[in-house]
């Protein structure tokens, strides 16, 4: 095959994830893409792995209509018109760092993976690790202003589900629905941080804290550990479905699951943003 056929899952990735070094080591090659997906505090910091573009989570790479819950994937056109402008082509080979260890990261990893995009891989510790490391960092927000890529859009039903889907998911024994909320939150026993939403979860649903995946440092367990971590919440379940606060930890769980060797995997898209809504969705509290 082709090393730089755009249809290679990895294109000389070691997985979908890679630690510094292996970053490092190609730093500043044509064909690498570096995205920082960073949210919140962390998003327009001045700091950055050098070359760094913004995947902005924010901004252009959610769909922001009126009826949208926070962070909901764009429409396909939409998604490819902001990565073009990014510099992607389909023949790029992209690492995806955060500046919170591996968080928002995963997000984006997914949505390019959604999108028919599979030589993404997240930066194991993103960029506190780059810069423990000992690596170079460039003191300035991500940016990009060099020519256009061409990327194609290739969406893959079925990566990104709606609420009916979970719906069903929840109704099926050979299905489980994790959720990457905090335990409080799961229960409802602590508030939601967005107003006016329900507290508790879908019923059916297992609690799965994101961070209970990731070391101290912010990288992400062994597959092993992350396997057992799995195993124990689904035992049964052929197909694994995420939801959290707003999609974007879901996808920290559907990272943890491809790389303990999962492969039917879907996140709910508008995740408790959506769910948590005053509605006929079905919610319920405690452990």
């Amino acid at each position: 095959m082709n090393p730089h056929d755009p249809h290679d899952p990895h294109d000389g990735l070691p997985g979908p994830l890679v630690d510094p070094a292996w970053l490092a080591a190609r730093l500043g090659d044509p064909r690498l893409v570096v995205f920082d997906a960073s949210v919140g505090e962390n998003r327009g910091a001045p700091a950055r792995i050098p070359g760094a573009r913004p995947f902005d989570l924010d901004g252009e790479l959610s769909d922001h209509s009126a009826a949208a819950p926070p962070h909901t994937m764009p429409a396909p056109e939409a998604f490819a018109a902001a990565v073009r402008g990014l510099g992607l082509d389909d023949a790029s080979t992209v690492v995806v760092c955060d500046g919170a260890g591996v968080y928002s990261s995963a997000r984006a990893w997914w949505m390019l993976r959604a999108m028919g995009f599979d030589r993404a891989a997240v930066l194991d510790g993103g960029l506190p690790a780059w810069a423990a490391a000992g690596f170079p960092v460039e003191e300035e927000p991500a940016a990009y202003d060099g020519p256009p890529g061409a990327f194609t859009a290739r969406p893959r039903p079925g990566l990104v589900v709606d609420a009916t889907a979970v719906l069903d998911a929840l109704a099926d024994p050979a299905a489980a629905v994790l959720d990457a909320r905090s335990p409080g939150r799961f229960a409802g026993t602590e508030p939601e941080p967005r107003p006016g939403l329900r507290g508790g979860h879908m019923p059916g649903a297992v609690s799965l804290p994101f961070t209970e995946l990731r070391a101290p440092d912010g990288r992400m367990l062994p597959p092993e550990r992350l396997r057992s971590a799995l195993s124990e919440r689904a035992p049964a379940a052929g197909r694994l479905y995420f939801s959290c606060g707003s999609g974007v930890t879901a996808c920290v769980l559907a990272l943890a699951a491809d790389l303990a060797g999962y492969r039917d995997l879907a996140v709910y898209d508008g995740s408790w943003s959506e769910w948590g809504l005053p509605s006929d969705l079905p919610v319920t509290t405690g452990s």
